[in-house]
């Protein structure tokens, strides 16, 4: 085995700037893993906890009330010495029945302690979904615009540049443009399309910019030889282009999805109520569908974890409803997830 060179010797001298380097790399690699492990700790604390309320060990293995059933107050009282904790409902019928037994016993009261989360939801899916939706036509058709017909002017350009700006600004200014703009000035009120519209126009600018850059990554020769063929321009963007960007469009779906489902300043603004036992669809004319209100998730866990007391009874509810709105994020990510790959097999370049 012949001996090292000089130049090898040089090379493998440790200098200043490769303790530097090596320093900066496990700076780095120690900062990722401390997030991991953060995320790590914070999914198992929910899962353990949240999942200790959903599942059971006895059939049907599921808490069915806890996901079927509307928010309730929870009463607890003492009857015949044994602690009796009874959701609004049933002590209402209770209450009827013996009214002299409950005659001096000493009620406590626990808001959003009993019942189920349904509602809550019911509402985040049509608040994800239908936002989504209108971002999505609204942003693609955008980007189709930006990527296919414009010219590079300074206007396109101060246009692309405030589309970037819009994407930081904080959730809690759209709301209150939200607030201002449907709930007032078009008296939209506190309703479904008033969030939608909200949190439609919140991941616009996501979706616009991923969008323009899964456009341009089609390749020209697509576009070209459509056109050569005699198609037009609008029929060669949606038969020869738009197809092989869809892989690309659904990507940002699903970051706008988490975005839109996080979200509580915009839906406290706009579209949630703290209560509200009927859904959407119970009204008496389809039109009026639109514009009803809706309890969400994210919206919940932020007046049990911050408006009310805390008790024994609130813990649980939390931890519920952070598993299960977790769970339901995922789904609707997944869906989109499952959505992108196929489309990424059936469309390749």
């Amino acid at each position: 085995m012949s001996a090292p060179t000089q130049d090898a010797k040089i090379f493998a001298k440790p200098t200043a700037a490769k303790r530097a380097e090596k320093g900066v790399f496990w700076l780095l690699r120690l900062g990722t893993y401390f997030v991991l492990a953060c995320a790590v700790f914070i999914f198992l604390d929910i899962g353990i906890k949240g999942g200790a309320v959903i599942f059971q060990t006895k059939a049907p293995f599921i808490n069915l009330p806890f996901l079927t059933q509307a928010p309730e107050t929870l009463n607890v009282f003492e009857l015949n010495g044994k602690k009796t904790t009874m959701g609004d409902r049933e002590f209402r019928a209770f209450k009827e029945q013996h009214a002299d037994q409950l005659k001096g016993v000493n009620i406590e009261t626990y808001v959003y302690s009993a019942g189920g989360i349904f509602p809550n939801i019911v509402g985040t899916i049509l608040l994800v979904v239908g936002s989504i939706v209108i971002a999505l036509v609204l942003g693609v058709l955008s980007a189709i615009y930006l990527s296919e017909y414009a010219t590079d002017s300074p206007f396109v350009r101060f246009l692309r540049l405030s589309i970037v700006n819009l994407a930081g600004v904080p959730s809690i200014v759209y709301g209150l443009f939200g607030f201002g703009m449907f709930v007032i000035a078009l008296d939209m009120g506190v309703s479904l399309l008033a969030g939608w519209l909200t949190l439609a126009f919140m991941v616009l600018p996501i979706i616009i910019t991923a969008s323009e850059e899964a456009l341009k990554a089609v390749p020209k020769g697509y576009r070209e030889g459509s056109l050569a063929l005699g198609a037009t321009k609008l029929q060669s963007i949606l038969t020869n282009v738009l197809p092989y960007a869809l892989p690309g469009i659904l990507t940002s779906s699903v970051l706008s999805i988490a975005r839109v489902a996080g979200e509580t300043a915009p839906i406290m603004f706009t579209a949630a109520f703290v209560v509200r036992d009927e859904l959407p669809w119970q009204v008496e004319k389809a039109t009026d569908f639109l514009f009803q209100g809706v309890m969400a998730l994210p919206y919940h866990i932020y007046v049990v974890a911050s408006k009310i007391p805390q008790n024994e009874y609130t813990h649980g509810v939390q931890y519920g409803t952070a598993f299960v709105f977790l769970f339901t994020v995922a789904a609707i990510a997944m869906t989109s997830i499952v959505l992108r790959v196929r489309l990424r097999k059936k469309y390749k370049w």
